[in-house]
Formats: C-alpha cells, structure tokens, sequence
C-alpha cells in the first residue's frame, strides 16, 4: 500500500507544480515567461500612446495589441481577441468610411459620410465600450498584474 500511496503523492505534487507554475508563470523559462517580458518591453510604450487618450490611442496600439495576443498564454486568448477585435473593427470600419480617426468628430460629420458608413463606425465604437470589452481589459490588465508584476494599460 506504501508505494502506491507515495506514487499518489508525487502525482498529485507534479499536477500542483503544473497548475501553480501558470500562476507564477512569468519567472520561468515557459511561454508565460515570453508573455511576461512582452508586456513588460511594451508597458512604458502603451501607457504613453494609451494614456495620451487621443481619438485614436487604441488605434494607434493595435500592432502591440496584435502581437502581445499572438505570444498570450492560452487562457487569455479570449480576452485578447475581444480586445483585438473591437479595435480592428473600428479601424476598418473608419478605413472603409475614408475617416481620419484623429480628425472624426461624430457630432459634425464630414461631408460626404454616408449614412450607412456612420452607422458602421458607430457600432464598432459602441461595440468597443461594451461591457465584455470592458470585462476583457480588465482581465488583461489584472493578468499582467498579478502574473507578470507588470502594470499594462489598455
């Protein structure tokens, strides 16, 4: 009986250093790590252009965006593409309409802007500000947090 229950034991101490070595994930050689020192190199860079809360900041982060979605752990791979997804689809949806995004003032439209095409944009920014987005920031933000020891701004 002995070495059954030892065997037990070692099992169930490797599933815990498993489970636990996601949670502490960034200071190990795992892709958690490279998640880690990803948002860490592009912390200071996402505060400046998020931060600076222009009509475009998003806008302006979805390259980062875009390749801290690509290095994600798994398990953050939703939130991410939520993320990622409302700032793409406001992108296009100003591409398609010929908006500047930093010039757009949705109160005094330029000439020109098709009904349809506002409503476009429109929906992409309301979709932006939705409450999973919102949810899904957050997310992201306390993950780099408490995982990473990184504050992240989005």
């Amino acid at each position: 009986m002995r070495p059954v229950r030892t065997a037990a034991r070692t099992a169930g101490a490797a599933l815990l250093t498993a489970a636990l070595g996601g949670v502490a994930g960034c200071g190990q050689d795992d892709p958690a790590a490279a998640y880690c020192g990803l948002v860490e190199e592009h912390q200071a860079e996402l505060t400046d252009i998020v931060g600076g809360g222009g009509p475009d900041a998003l806008l302006g982060a979805l390259g980062i965006f875009r390749e801290l979605q690509d290095q994600a752990p798994r398990d953050l791979a939703d939130e991410w593409q939520q993320v990622v997804g409302r700032v793409a689809a406001l992108d296009e949806a100003l591409r398609a309409a010929g908006l500047d995004p930093a010039a757009y003032d949705r109160e005094q439209p330029p000439a020109g802007l098709t009904d349809a095409a506002r409503a476009r944009v429109d929906a992409a920014a309301r979709e932006l500000v939705a409450p999973a987005t919102t949810a899904a920031v957050g997310g992201l933000e306390q993950q780099a947090r408490d995982v990473c020891g990184t504050p992240l701004v989005l």
